[in-house]
C-alpha cells in the first residue's frame, strides 16, 4: 500500500519501487524527468580523474545498465500480462518493429515508470519529458499510449548551445546537433498552466512602438479595433470618428476609451485605431522554441561539475508555467537536483529520487548551500548501525561511497551501481578532501580509507604510509567496526598537522567510526571548500543568487 508523502523528501533506490511504494494516487502536481537516453554513454558522471591521481576507473554514479535481459524480459512480460490492454498492444507491436535489443530494453523500462508516474499525477497535473532524438519519436508513442494523444501538449525544442564539436573533418554528413526535446503531455484538459513571456528586444520595441506620448513620453503602438467576423462574430457596427465599421467594443466601451485619451484617428477618414503602451505589455509569450536558455558551462557559478546538469533558468520556467506555489513537483532521475532546487526556490514542494548515493548526497550538500536552515527527509540511506550493516553486506562498494557522503568526501575509483562491482587501482585511496590553506589559494588534501570488515591496527599503519607518500595533509580512517585500542594508540602516534593558514593543530590520523558518524562526529580539520563545488546560495524573496564567498576546486569538466 503506497504512503502519503507531503514532506520535501529525497529517495535513494530504484524509482520504480518508490513510486510504487510511497506514492499513492494523483499526489503530484508536476512531474519532471531527465532519464538517460544513449545507451553508449555512461551517464551522472560526477567527476573526472583527480589529476596528478592514477585511477583506472572513472567515478560514475549511474552506469547505463539497460540492456536485454532476465530482469527486462520479465518487466516486459509484466506489462504485457498486467499492463492496460493499449499498453500491452503498443509494446508488443514496439518489440516486432525495434527488436530485443538495448533500444527495446530501455523501452520497457521507461513503460513501466511512466504508467506509474501517470498514476500519481493530480487530474490538473502535467508531465515534461527530457530526451534527444534517439529515443523521443519512440517515447512519444509510449506517452500518447498511456495517456492519450488528445493529452499531447507540445514538443519543446530546447537549442542548449550555438555551436557543438562536429565530426565533419571525420568525414561525417550528418547536421551537429544542438538541441534537446521536451515532451509535453497532461493528465486532463484540466492541467494548470501559467502562460510566460520574456522582454521585448531592442529591435522589436523599435520597429513597432514608434510612437512617443507628448507630456509623458510613453511609448505605444497603435493597434486594430476593427472587430474580426464582422456581424458573424456578434461585433457591434456603428461610427465612430466618420467611420463606420464592425468594432471589437461595444459602444459605450468606445466612448470611454475615446474620452480616456486611447483612440487615434492619424488622418481624417482613417480607422480609428486603439494606444497600446510598452509598459502596459506583457512581453513576448514564450512558443514551443526555447533558445534563449543557453546549456551551462564550466565557467558558470552554477556549474557542479555534473555533466547531464541542466540549467536553474530551464527547471524554474517549467515550474513557473504548469505549477503553483505549494505545489508537489517530482523528479525521479533527480541526478545533481535541479529540478528540486529550483521547486524549493519557488517555493514548491518536491520529491526527489536517484538510485545512487552519490546523487543523493550531492543533492543534499546543494540544498544546504542554497537554502541555509531547509529542512527535508532522506527515505533509503541508513539511519542507524544496524542498516549501515546491512548496506556493507549487501553491497560494500556501496557502503563505501555512502560512508564518504558522510563527510563530504569525494570518492576515487570504483563504480557505484556497475554489476561487476570491480574496484580501481586507487592506491589505498577511497575518497579525498582539499582544503584551502594560505592565502595563495594552494589546495592540500585529506585522504579517506573506509574499512567495512575487521579492522587492526596494521590498516592504520598502511593509512599512515599512504599520507606520507601522496603528501597529504590529514588521514581520515572510517571503520564499520569499532575501533581497537591499539589503533588509537597506533593513530596517535603519527602526530598532529599544523595548519600555518588556519594556525591550529589537528590529529594527522583520525579514526572515526560509523557510529560515532551517525551521532554528528566529523573530521577535524581546516574549513572545507571544494570538495563538491559549493552550489551557490538564494537569498529569501530574491529571485536572484549570490555565490558563496568560498574556494572552489577547480573540477575538469565532461562534456555534455
Amino acid at each position: 500500500m503506497a504512503k502519503a508523502i507531503t514532506e520535501n523528501t529525497l529517495f535513494y533506490g530504484d524509482n520504480l519501487d518508490i513510486l510504487r511504494d510511497y506514492l499513492i494516487d494523483e499526489c503530484v502536481d508536476l512531474v519532471y524527468l531527465d532519464p538517460p537516453f544513449n545507451s553508449n554513454r555512461n551517464y551522472n558522471v560526477l567527476f573526472k580523474d583527480e589529476q596528478g591521481l592514477d585511477s583506472e576507473a572513472q567515478i560514475v554514479a549511474f552506469e547505463d545498465t539497460w540492456h536485454w535481459g532476465p530482469e527486462t524480459e520479465h518487466a516486459y512480460y509484466h506489462l504485457i500480462t498486467h499492463g492496460p490492454d493499449k499498453v500491452a498492444s503498443m509494446m508488443t507491436a514496439m518489440r516486432g518493429f525495434v527488436g530485443t535489443n538495448q533500444m527495446m530494453a530501455y523501452l520497457t523500462m521507461m513503460t513501466a515508470r511512466l504508467i506509474e508516474l501517470h498514476r500519481v499525477l493530480k487530474p490538473t497535473g502535467s508531465l515534461y519529458l527530457h530526451c534527444d532524438p534517439t529515443a523521443s519519436h519512440y517515447l512519444k508513442i509510449i506517452m500518447d499510449t498511456i495517456f492519450g494523444p488528445d493529452k499531447f501538449g507540445n514538443e519543446i525544442i530546447w537549442k542548449r548551445a550555438e555551436t557543438v564539436k562536429g565530426n565533419f573533418g571525420q568525414g561525417s554528413k550528418l547536421w551537429g546537433v544542438n538541441t534537446d526535446t521536451l515532451l509535453f503531455y497532461r493528465k486532463s484538459e484540466a492541467n494548470s498552466f501559467n502562460p510566460l513571456f520574456n522582454e521585448y528586444s531592442g529591435e522589436y520595441v523599435n520597429n513597432f512602438y514608434k510612437h512617443v506620448e507628448p507630456g509623458t513620453g510613453r511609448k505605444y503602438q497603435l493597434i486594430s479595433m476593427t472587430g474580426p467576423g464582422g456581424a458573424a462574430k456578434g461585433n457591434p457596427q456603428y461610427e465612430v470618428m466618420g467611420v463606420t465599421r464592425y468594432w471589437r467594443y461595444s459602444k459605450q466601451k468606445m466612448q470611454e476609451l475615446i474620452a480616456a485619451g486611447m483612440v487615434v484617428q492619424t488622418s481624417p477618414g482613417a480607422v480609428p485605431r486603439r494606444k497600446l503602451y510598452l509598459d502596459e505589455g506583457k512581453g513576448v509569450s514564450i512558443q514551443s522554441l526555447w533558445d534563449d536558455i543557453p546549456a551551462l558551462h564550466s565557467q558558470d557559478a552554477e556549474r557542479l561539475g555534473y555533466p547531464t546538469q541542466k540549467p536553474l533558468a530551464l527547471l524554474e520556467r517549467i515550474i513557473k508555467a504548469s505549477s503553483n506555489p505549494g505545489d508537489v513537483v517530482l523528479d525521479p532521475f533527480c541526478g545533481c537536483g535541479t529540478a528540486i532546487a529550483a521547486a524549493q526556490k519557488l517555493d514548491r514542494k518536491w520529491i526527489g529520487i536517484d538510485v545512487t548515493h552519490l546523487s543523493i548526497a550531492l543533492q543534499k550538500y546543494r540544498l544546504e548551500d542554497m537554502f541555509p536552515g531547509i529542512t527535508f527527509k532522506v527515505i533509503g540511506e541508513p539511519e542507524d548501525i544496524s542498516a549501515a550493516r546491512q548496506l556493507a553486506q549487501d553491497d560494500r562498494y556501496k557502503f563505501q561511497w555512502w560512508a564518504l557522503s558522510l563527510i563530504r568526501a569525494k570518492p576515487l575509483g570504483g563504480q557505484e551501481g556497475s554489476k561487476t562491482g570491480k574496484k580501481g587501482s586507487d592506491k589505498g585511496i577511497d575518497g579525498i578532501i582539499n582544503f584551502v590553506e594560505d592565502a595563495a589559494d594552494k589546495s592540500k588534501r585529506v585522504i579517506v580509507q573506509v574499512k567495512s570488515g575487521h579492522v587492526k591496527s596494521g590498516d592504520v599503519r598502511d593509512l599512515v604510509g599512504t599520507v606520507q607518500r601522496e603528501l597529504a595533509a590529514i588521514g581520515v580512517f572510517i571503520t564499520l567496526e569499532p575501533p581497537t585500542k591499539d589503533m588509537r594508540t597506533e593513530a596517535a602516534s603519527a602526530g598532529l598537522y599544523h595548519s600555518v593558514g588556519w594556525g591550529k593543530d589537528y590529529s594527522r590520523i583520525q579514526i572515526l567510526s560509523i557510529a560515532e558518524l551517525l551521532q554528528g562526529a566529523d573530521v577535524k580539520m581546516p574549513p572545507q571548500h571544494g570538495t563538491f563545488k559549493s552550489a551557490q546560495r538564494v537569498q529569501k524573496g530574491d529571485a536572484q543568487q549570490i555565490g558563496l564567498d568560498f574556494y572552489e576546486e577547480s573540477v575538469e569538466q565532461a562534456e555534455t
